[in-house]
């Protein structure tokens, strides 16, 4: 008789052994959570997502160091070839032309590089948009009126906004197929190429007015 109610006993823990755990997930005073594969793929993509976020925002920050690279060495470039260093002592010349060379030193040291994927046309399209500025670049020289005119025409194909004279539509075809990044690059390009045609006209332009004043000048002291 005994013998029969141990082995009632033990058919009864087998029993309980197997049942699943009752809703809300409490099984015999312990707490029992099960995550799903659904729930941990979630939680992974929305841990991706924001890293992604602070992916592009280390690359903006620094692509915008690159830009302020660029500014600070154009500066400084401007500076030692401004009007106001002709007209200086040439003791001050030599001084202030030190400080900008240790400043420019300084700055090119600083080595940011923010590289562009690309597909294989992308690429073709940034080596020839490249291939035509720089062959508007080294007939600088030959006819500045005319090297002006054509990299505006350049400017006014990357610009949304109206272009003040004419467009080259085949270079702007060119641009489009350019990656994004790239076109942003071109667009700054063809704008420190401008402004630094503007001031040199303005130093041209200056200068031919000083000769003009010389000239004048000399001729009221001979007659």
């Amino acid at each position: 008789m005994a013998q029969a109610r141990i082995s009632a006993k033990a058919s009864e823990g087998a029993q309980g052994a197997q049942q699943p755990p009752p809703p809300g997930g409490q099984l015999r005073g312990r707490f029992y959570r099960s995550t799903s594969m659904a729930d941990r793929s979630s939680r992974l993509l929305e841990n991706l997502d924001q890293l992604e976020l602070r992916v592009e925002a280390f690359r903006d920050a620094a692509s915008a160091m690159e830009q302020e690279k660029e500014i600070l060495l154009e500066m400084i470039h401007n500076i030692q070839n401004s009007q106001d260093m002709r007209h200086i002592s040439e003791g001050e010349r030599e001084e202030l032309n030190l400080t900008a060379n240790r400043l420019m030193g300084r700055t090119l040291t600083v080595e940011v590089s923010v590289e562009t994927i690309r597909n294989t046309q992308q690429q073709e399209s940034l080596l020839h948009a490249t291939k035509m500025i720089d062959e508007i670049v080294n007939k600088l020289l030959d006819d500045l009126e005319d090297a002006k005119i054509r990299l505006m025409s350049l400017y006014g194909a990357c610009t949304s906004d109206v272009p003040a004279g004419p467009i080259d539509q085949k270079f702007q075809s060119v641009v489009i197929g350019c990656a994004i990044e790239d076109q942003k690059k071109i667009k700054r390009r063809l704008e420190t190429l401008l402004r630094n045609l503007e001031n040199s006209e303005k130093s041209i332009t200056l200068l031919e007015h000083q000769k003009s004043t010389l000239r004048q000048s000399c001729n009221s002291k001979q007659d």
